[in-house]
């Protein structure tokens, strides 16, 4: 699963790949280490058009999960979409772009310790998005910040291709990268939106160092 992610292109290549129209993000600096249950980006559908906003990584986990736990720390990959818990945020309205330069997947070593390998384009381009959803929730993220309410997300995941499942078989992310994509993902029905939940084709990402660090 992708616990770790890295955003660092400009907010003008993310307001202009989205078509942003309102950016609530102040001065968004580049974020290279991005984990579950921090702040980051995403695009999503608002009255006057999309917005760039700032929200928690991490979507509400189902209370059957939470038996015995005092805080909820969050899903930060759905891979059923079907599921009811899941289907009240895929209408327009709490789908989201989540942009990222390249994400992170752990490679299990012979020794049983286990080392990070990121994954970007393999064009060139910085700057691609995970499909994503997100909510407002009160909660308990944090046991010293006591019950709080935030913007949360999260991002479908899907089968591996042949780069990612050459590290980690079971999955990956749901990547877009053409522009028609993000806006069927953004407005399209539902049946149609998540026919985008497959892997990419193969070639299309390469493993790399370090995340790429975009314009700024």
């Amino acid at each position: 699963m992708c616990n770790l992610y890295a955003m660092t292109s400009s907010q003008q290549a993310i307001r202009e790949a989205a078509r942003v129209m309102t950016d609530r993000t102040g001065n968004l600096q580049p974020l290279p280490e991005i984990w579950p249950n921090t702040l980051a980006p995403i695009v999503r559908n608002a009255q006057d058009g999309r917005e760039l906003v700032m929200a928690r990584w991490g979507m509400p986990t189902p209370p059957g999960y939470l038996k015995g736990h005092r805080v909820d720390r969050g899903v930060t990959n759905i891979r059923n979409p079907t599921s009811t818990w899941w289907k009240r945020w895929e209408g327009v309205a709490h789908r989201c772009l989540v942009p990222l330069t390249a994400f992170c997947e752990p490679e299990r070593l012979p020794d049983g310790t286990s080392r990070p390998v990121w994954f970007a384009r393999s064009d060139g381009e910085p700057l691609t998005f995970f499909a994503g959803i997100w909510c407002q929730w009160t909660s308990v993220r944090k046991l010293a910040d006591g019950e709080t309410t935030d913007d949360l997300f999260s991002f479908l995941t899907t089968t591996a291709n042949q780069e990612v499942g050459a590290i980690h078989p079971k999955a990956m992310p749901v990547i877009l990268t053409r522009p028609e994509e993000l806006d069927l993902w953004m407005m399209g029905p539902l049946d149609d939106a998540l026919q985008l939940q497959h892997p990419l084709p193969d070639n299309v990402l390469k493993m790399v160092h370090a995340p790429p660090v975009g314009s700024y």
